[in-house]
């Protein structure tokens, strides 16, 4: 028993369940004959919001043999928590800078997954925090570390992450409660009580056990799992092409070749593959890193699988984005709900999709690109109406037909392009070739996000022949794209090609 009041902090996204696991609490307190204190502030800045909850527990009995009632803070102080809840690594990591992990008193229980806040999702580059150092920051700042991914926990029951948190907090031991009084709590609730109790039990063992994430490299090594079957006899030759690959590529050119079957076809497939192994033919012999087949391969199936029209319209008509969009406004079952897409097509937009010789003559026409862009407009399409849907699915089923459109013949001309580079660069400069192939992040998006973007690789690229006969030359070709990704006007990229040119007039480059 002790003379001060036990204090649990849970940090929980909009939908997650933070306030059904804070009633749980109360309900498993009160039942314990403890006294309890519960406050929560509703935050908004990050995803859908991200909320603190904050509970004081204290013995009923020790209040009466004191004699007077404990005074019970509304806010969590730093440095003054005994145990910091958090459903989300990056939640960890803020509560971590609030103070309110402290190494000599608090118990930290995370789950490892991520949810990207907004300014990660819309960062010209890429702007997702390092999750390994994140993870190391995570595990080392508390008295006490209880780490893994309680979302998959969740889904592997088909269950509610809260129920995996209440499980890990009673694994953990941090309240005084024992482990019926939970599962009672979750019964007595009477919702979806069997997948809750199963995903309690299973969080409650990996508690007990400390985490299953206690080595980074265990993660990663289950995460670099190739399997030994293809889902179909078809895709097996795929595969075995995959595993063929070096060792340190096969996870990247798998989600690879799972992109362009679901971006058009198997031929389609087989084209990046065979790409691929190109540039894997490049790496130097006994080498260990593969480095520039990696970054290809990630380059290669973004580049590979760029935004058309037909694209962009197979997304906007997938379920599981009407799914996700029902889960971002929380939705109930059965609760009905409109989506309404804005889409301002531009007349190169309009022509790409048309077939290449065609959309040739529409772009070298004046009077038809006079025509077309009448159709440029803003429009405003209803995808859960039967016609707004029919329009665009039709025209993401259109897809079969892509590699006869403009917009295709361009594509795959510069892809072509890129590669020849690679190849011509990577045996005299091999680092320089690397850091081309990462380059192709530049391109990105469609409409003028894209065309900035193929802008800015090309101005690159143009300095290729300057920096093959510079020792920096890798160097210099990375913080070029760190400054073409810095802002949309290219104001560092012009000052980076004004440094690397030795003078001013280098300036007007990017401008």
């Amino acid at each position: 028993m002790t003379d001060r009041t036990l204090k649990l902090t849970i940090a929980a996204l909009g939908g997650q369940g933070g306030g059904v696991l804070t009633d749980w609490l109360i309900a498993i307190a009160e039942s314990c004959g403890y006294l309890v204190q519960s406050t929560s502030v509703p935050g908004v800045a990050q995803r859908t919001g991200a909320t603190i909850y904050y509970l004081e527990f204290f013995a009923r009995s020790e209040a009466e043999r004191l004699g007077r009632e404990p005074v019970m803070a509304l806010m969590p102080v730093p440095g003054d928590v005994d145990c910091v809840v958090a459903s989300e690594l990056a939640e960890a990591g803020r509560s971590i800078q609030r103070g309110l992990v402290s190494p000599e008193r608090t118990t930290l229980i995370a789950s490892t997954h991520r949810y990207y806040a907004i300014a990660e999702k819309s960062a010209l580059g890429q702007g997702v925090t390092d999750t390994a150092a994140l993870l190391e920051l995570v595990r080392t700042q508390g008295k006490r570390a209880i780490l893994f991914d309680m979302e998959a926990t969740a889904q592997k029951h088909h269950a509610v992450i809260s129920a995996v948190l209440l499980g890990a907090i009673s694994g953990a031991g941090v309240l005084p409660f024992p482990k019926q009084s939970f599962t009672e709590a979750i019964t007595r609730g009477g919702l979806a009580v069997r997948t809750n109790l199963a995903a309690f039990e299973d969080a409650y063992l990996q508690a007990q056990a400390g985490g299953a994430e206690s080595a980074p490299e265990k993660a990663a090594a289950l995460a670099s799992e190739i399997p030994q079957q293809a889902r179909t006899p078809a895709l097996q030759p795929l595969l075995m092409r995959i595993r063929a690959l070096p060792a340190l590529v096969q996870p990247t050119a798998l989600e690879g070749v799972r992109r362009m079957l679901d971006y058009q076809d198997r031929e389609y497939a087989t084209l990046y593959l065979t790409r691929l192994e190109r540039i894997a033919a490049l790496e130097p012999a006994g080498g260990a890193g593969a480095a520039l087949t990696l970054a290809t391969a990630a380059a290669l199936a973004l580049w590979m699988s760029f935004e058309d029209t037909l694209r962009v319209a197979q997304l906007k008509t997938r379920a599981a984005r009407r799914a996700r969009v029902g889960q971002e406004i929380r939705a109930t079952a059965g609760q009905l709900f409109g989506v309404t897409e804005f889409m301002r097509p531009r007349v190169a937009e309009i022509a790409g999709t048309l077939p290449s010789g065609i959309g040739r003559r529409v772009l070298g026409s004046p009077g038809a690109s006079r025509f077309l862009a009448r159709f440029t407009g803003g429009r405003h399409i209803r995808t859960t109406t039967a016609t707004g849907f029919l329009l665009l699915y039709l025209l993401g089923g259109a897809r079969r037909w892509r590699r006869g459109t403009l917009r295709f013949q361009e594509e795959n001309g510069r892809i072509e392009a890129w590669l020849e580079r690679l190849q011509l660069l990577a045996p005299g400069d091999y680092a320089l070739a690397v850091e081309l192939a990462k380059a192709q992040r530049l391109i990105k998006g469609y409409g003028e996000t894209h065309e900035r973007g193929w802008h800015s690789f090309c101005t690159l690229v143009e300095q290729l022949e300057r920096l093959r006969h510079r020792a920096d030359g890798a160097q210099r070709l990375a913080r070029l794209q760190e400054a073409a990704l810095a802002d949309e006007e290219g104001t560092a990229l012009a000052r980076e090609l004004a440094a690397l040119a030795g003078g001013p007039q280098a300036a007007g480059v990017a401008a």
